[in-house]
């Protein structure tokens, strides 16, 4: 069914007669409502006037959603579209408790195991976000709290979730990436970022070498829904000392199976060629 672009967003019409609106919220709003019904994207120009607001309120209101990740460009750089971000705070909110719930007791497990910190947490927008942890049984241990932002080219999680999207949202999460360099071990470019992603998918499992904070190594796993889309990742994090270099293949398999076994419970189920293979 076709919308009149002139009632579209009837409730921030609406809205609008309250004394206590504020109109570019209720622009930006409306934008959002009607980017959805466009597939391809919109221009500002097509925004303007399917909304009849001012090219110059369009302009001003686009940029702020771009910057904060609500919108990104289509590859003609002219329309815009709705990011993963808005899905990724509607999954959070409808299901977050549904996936934590699956995942909690995989988690203390895992941490029962390695006696470390683990942590669970997914993409929103172009942001890597933790949404819960299980703290190690160490008197020394490492605790983020929920909310807290990882940088995408070091954190094992993130690389573990992207790698495992599909090529052109990959591929646009990293021409967002700015390679900030942390330490010698920080991954500082894209080619270099893509082989290592390609090494993830081979291996089933990411890992930070100390790539932002010497001295502090993680192992990610993503978690995969009912299609194998992820959603998730679920990692482990300690010291180089107690996590040793040498150790991280182990924790790395160790952590992808406890990890797919959430991913199972989600409705995943693994190609049989991968199947037989690791049964064998």
């Amino acid at each position: 069914m076709t919308r009149n672009p002139g009632t579209h967003g009837v409730r921030g019409a609406r809205s609008g007669k309250s004394r206590y609106s504020v109109p570019n919220l209720e622009r930006a709003l409306r934008i959002l409502e009607l980017l959805p019904d466009y597939p391809a994207g919109l221009s500002q120009s097509e925004l303007a006037a399917r909304l009849r607001c001012a090219k110059t309120s369009i302009f001003r209101i686009t940029s702020t959603l771009l910057e904060w990740g609500y919108l990104e460009r289509k590859e003609d750089q002219r329309s815009l579209l709705l990011s993963r971000k808005l899905l990724a705070l509607g999954t959070r909110a409808l299901h977050e408790r549904d996936l934590i719930g699956t995942a909690i007791g995989v988690m203390r497990e895992l941490r029962d195991r390695l006696k470390e910190t683990v942590l669970i947490g997914t993409l929103a927008g172009g942001e890597f976000i933790v949404l819960e942890q299980v703290l190690g049984s160490h008197p020394f241990k490492f605790s983020v709290d929920a909310g807290a932002r990882l940088p995408l080219h070091t954190a094992a999680p993130a690389k573990a979730l992207i790698a495992y999207l599909p090529e052109r949202e990959r591929e646009a999460l990293i021409a967002r990436i700015g390679f900030v360099r942390f330490n010698s071990a920080t991954i500082t470019n894209a080619p270099r970022y893509r082989r290592e992603l390609a090494g993830v998918r081979r291996l089933g499992y990411a890992v930070d070498r100390g790539e932002q904070l010497s001295g502090i190594h993680c192992v990610a796993a993503p978690v995969l829904g009912r299609h194998g889309y992820p959603i998730a990742s679920i990692w482990t994090t300690g010291p180089s000392d107690r996590m040793r270099g040498e150790d991280l293949a182990a924790v790395g398999e160790r952590v992808a199976a406890e990890v797919a076994t959430v991913s199972a419970r989600l409705g995943y189920e693994a190609p049989r060629s991968w199947q037989a293979t690791s049964a064998g």
